[in-house]
């Protein structure tokens, strides 16, 4: 076990937090807004410490997915379980136990955000799968990696108002962003091999395709802030953002692999700028 330990780690991505943090960032925009700036301590751990476990989760069932997809691609053909390393069903084992104990954690919650976690199972697990069938899965990736939106709606106020599916089309647009400059690393070798990914779908229009979901995501971010009456920092974090959605059309112009990959990896601080606006509205004293 102790031998195995580090492949488990890496099957779950542990040295690759990106992925956590693209799922946190728009949770902690949620848990802000529902709960006006003071989400409880305890919610707050429950919620990060989730986040990450069904990401880790959703890695190992994705690997099992693609397992005999991601040994064709150079970027995945050293990964655990496709070099053989682990079993398939060392996999699943994992992403269960990993879901269990996600589900573990939001035990103390009410029963709305236990209903609301099963659809999250739901949709985290069948994303890989999809991957055949639609031409845009980056699109359901964003349902997955945004449903912890809902969730933090739900366990705050006991409800799921319009204003939280409006942040989860928020991020179905930012997701299809980040995840088409992920998917144009790999657009040669996912055409070997028949994947459907956003990147060969979006072609030639790609590049403008990923830049015309970064407005729609800033644009509705916009319209959530002047709807709440957010002012100067909110403002001030869009900018930021923004600014990084023009440094990530630099990266991916030339549709250079390692560009692509860079402003994918990016994608952190465009989430960070957009959280770090919402909270500057009820941490800085007298702006809220």
């Amino acid at each position: 076990m102790r031998a195995r330990l580090p492949l488990y780690l890496r099957l779950i991505r542990m040295d690759k937090p990106i992925g956590s943090l693209l799922l946190l960032w728009p949770t902690l925009n949620a848990l802000w807004i529902a709960s006006n700036g003071h989400p409880r301590p305890g919610l707050l751990l429950i919620f990060i410490v989730g986040t990450i476990l069904m990401r880790s989760a959703g890695c190992a069932i994705n690997d099992y997915a693609d397992r005999d997809f991601d040994k064709h691609v150079k970027r995945t053909e050293n990964r655990p379980l496709t070099s053989g390393r682990i079993r398939a069903w060392e996999a699943l084992a994992l992403a269960g136990g990993l879901a269990v104990l996600s589900f573990l954690l939001i035990l103390p919650l009410n029963g709305l955000t236990k209903w609301l976690s099963l659809i999250a199972v739901f949709v985290a697990g069948t994303y890989p799968f999809l991957k055949r069938f639609f031409a845009i899965p980056q699109a359901y990736l964003g349902i997955a990696f945004g449903f912890g939106i809902p969730m933090a709606f739900a366990a705050v106020q006991n409800d799921v108002p319009p204003l939280a599916w409006l942040m989860l089309l928020a991020n179905v647009f930012w997701a299809v962003a980040y995840d088409t400059e992920y998917a144009m690393v790999d657009r040669d070798d996912d055409l070997k091999i028949g994947m459907r990914t956003s990147a060969i779908t979006f072609g030639r229009f790609d590049v403008a395709a990923v830049m015309g979901c970064y407005l729609v995501f800033l644009a509705i971010y916009s319209g959530i802030g002047a709807a709440l009456g957010y002012g100067l920092p909110f403002v001030v974090g869009l900018v930021l953002a923004a600014a990084c959605v023009i440094y990530h059309h630099r990266l991916i112009a030339q549709r250079d692999r390692a560009g692509c990959f860079k402003a994918f990896l990016h994608n952190n601080w465009l989430g960070a700028a957009v959280f770090f606006g919402i909270a500057a509205q009820y941490w800085l004293p007298g702006v809220r």
